[in-house]
């Protein structure tokens, strides 16, 4: 099978998690109803994007992974045929928690977790208090559909999570984003900020000949009744040649469905050789934090 169909979930999130995660059932299996095979959620889903603000009572949204979300859409993945990729809150131990996106199949099997690598510590994004760096590497899964990358959000920013990425075999990469202006930034900085950020994914799709699949949510939240964020939506498919196949609107809630075609990978990777003449000789230093 090279045609396959990703469906992009962009909802806006709710306070309460029982109703979050309700609504990214109903929308899961609308967008298989609707021919999605690989379904892709929204960075932590289940919740307002807490981290604008720095509050132990926020540990209370964790869960064990796997754990009852897990449970609640491998069951949605078995009674669908589809692939799913969730992320969530994770609890791993007291003190020690996790931003991961767990991995599903189609048969409904469990497949692995990944562990956001990069954490951000900026204004209203104060991820560092709440999730430990990710120790699990960077990974790609064979599912029913094709092999798939999953990042999340911060880690959209650096070729290097790409690359490796990548070179496990990956034909698509998933990004689960929540992502958004400063409501007094927008007017000056709103253009440039969500251009670099479609720009940097769309780079990772052609330096790496695949699919890239970012999902962001929309709308306003402030939990801490301050300016809080305009999550700017625009969920988008690239494919291997950078090329923007569809994306979705800045303000609405919706499944954006896009048909890909894996057999592109193979046959980008051979017209742009990337891959066959990277100088892995010469990239010993890649590993160092600046060369003085």
């Amino acid at each position: 099978m090279s045609k396959v169909t990703l469906g992009l979930i962009q909802t806006a999130v709710g306070p309460d998690p029982k109703a979050n995660v309700e609504k990214a059932i109903a929308k899961t299996i609308e967008a298989a109803k609707a021919g999605a095979q690989i379904v892709c959620l929204q960075e932590l889903f289940r919740s307002c994007y807490f981290c604008q603000v720095e509050d132990h009572k926020y540990f209370g949204l964790a869960e064990e992974i796997p754990g009852p979300s897990t449970a609640a859409f491998c069951k949605v993945a078995k009674e669908h045929g589809i692939v799913i990729v969730a992320s969530l809150f994770e609890k791993r131990a007291a003190g020690l928690y996790h931003n991961t996106a767990a991995i599903i199949d189609a048969g409904g099997e469990y497949l692995g977790k990944y562990r956001k690598m990069h954490i951000p510590d900026d204004p209203l994004f104060y991820e560092k208090f709440y999730f430990t760096p990710g120790d699990l590497g960077f990974r790609a899964w064979q599912t029913k559909f094709g092999k798939i990358g999953v990042c999340v959000c911060w880690d959209q920013w650096y070729p290097e999570a790409a690359r490796l990425t990548a070179m496990q075999g990956a034909q698509i990469l998933f990004y689960p984003t929540a992502i958004g202006w400063h409501p007094s930034e927008k007017a000056q900085f709103g253009e440039r900020q969500h251009s670099s950020w479609e720009t940097i994914q769309r780079g990772h799709a052609i330096a790496n000949g695949c699919y890239v699949a970012a999902v962001n949510r929309i709308g306003h939240e402030a939990p801490d009744g301050g300016a809080g964020l305009e999550f700017w939506g625009q969920s988008f498919v690239a494919d291997p040649t950078g090329m923007i196949l569809k994306k979705a609107s800045v303000d609405r809630e919706e499944n954006l469905l896009v048909q890909v075609d894996l057999d592109a990978v193979d046959t980008q990777r051979t017209h742009w050789p990337f891959l066959r003449d990277r100088r892995i000789d010469a990239y010993g230093e890649i590993t160092k934090r600046y060369l003085d």
